[in-house]
């Protein structure tokens, strides 16, 4: 899971101190101090939990001149930094994850030291609480459905030639007239229609299947073709909330789905479970720096 899926207004550390707190997450103050030491950003020192009240952040000391608002936005303006800084914070979000409820903060969440990072997080620890609450014991998985060239319905015209209408000629094969090449076309178009609206049943179908199983869903717009490729064309992107001792019969549902008739041309990707970044609002309640 990308947390750059998150808006990020990366508070600016331009011109003070030498050190900037870089939050990562915010969980319980009886969170297990288990974190490890190689995880977190190049540069910075070692993970640790900052307590506020009832709860804990973890946060890591940053060199404020490489977190500046304008280090930042030339460093994640570059596709492999950017890759490289994203999944240092998500390593990390998913170590805490792993020992116990936590709230998933955007990427580049910073502050101007710990008293701003604490204050932050203590004007919001209602809030923080609820969502704390309410992810407990449960994960996110990611769930995509795509419609796939498959077959006869890709097939076309050889390559460098086109059908078109063409005189009588005599004996042997008959020319393709010109109304025949306009009912084809039609036809082609009428089994595209047909196949994307099978596609759409599908994946109401999984759609379904996969609201019994969750206690929360969130609808993404759909990928478009330079993420899932020309071959593919992404219906459905929607995170669920579901909880962790539901995993085996998700894993099971999807089996059977894939396994049906109706689901030929159709591919269902599922990725989890994840840190629930969907279903948190840490991007909200980043505050200021």
């Amino acid at each position: 899971m990308n947390p750059t899926a998150h808006p990020s207004p990366a508070a600016s550390v331009e011109g003070i101190g030498s050190w900037a707190t870089y939050v990562f997450a915010v969980c319980r103050s009886d969170h297990p101090r288990l974190l490890p030491s190689a995880y977190g950003h190049l540069g910075g020192g070692p993970l640790r939990l900052l307590t506020a009240g009832s709860l804990c952040a973890v946060v890591q000391d940053v060199p404020a001149a490489e977190f500046s608002e304008t280090a930042l936005r030339q460093r994640l303006g570059d596709a492999s930094e950017l890759e490289r800084c994203a999944r240092a914070h998500h390593d990390v979000v998913t170590a805490a994850a792993a020992g116990g409820p936590t709230v998933p903060m955007p990427l580049a969440t910073l502050y101007l030291g710990d008293e701003r990072a604490r204050a932050a997080v203590g004007e919001n620890r209602g809030r923080f609480l609820l969502t704390l609450d309410r992810i407990e014991g449960r994960a996110e998985w990611a769930v995509k459905v795509h419609l796939t060239q498959t077959g006869a319905t890709a097939r076309s015209a050889a390559p460098g030639t086109r059908e078109t209408a063409a005189p009588d000629r005599g004996p042997g094969p008959r020319p393709v007239t010109g109304r025949a090449y306009l009912d084809r076309l039609r036809s082609r178009q009428h089994l595209r229609e047909q196949r994307r609206e099978s596609a759409m049943a599908a994946a109401e179908q999984v759609d379904n299947a996969m609201r019994t199983l969750a206690v929360g869903t969130v609808a993404r717009r759909p990928h478009g073709p330079e993420v899932t490729g020309k071959d593919r064309t992404q219906i459905m992107n929607t995170a669920y909330l579901v909880a962790e001792d539901r995993s085996e019969e998700l894993t099971a549902t999807i089996g059977r789905l894939r396994a049906s008739p109706e689901f030929n041309s159709i591919e269902i990707d599922v990725s989890g479970p994840w840190a629930p970044y969907s279903f948190t609002d840490g991007g909200d309640l980043a505050g200021h720096p």
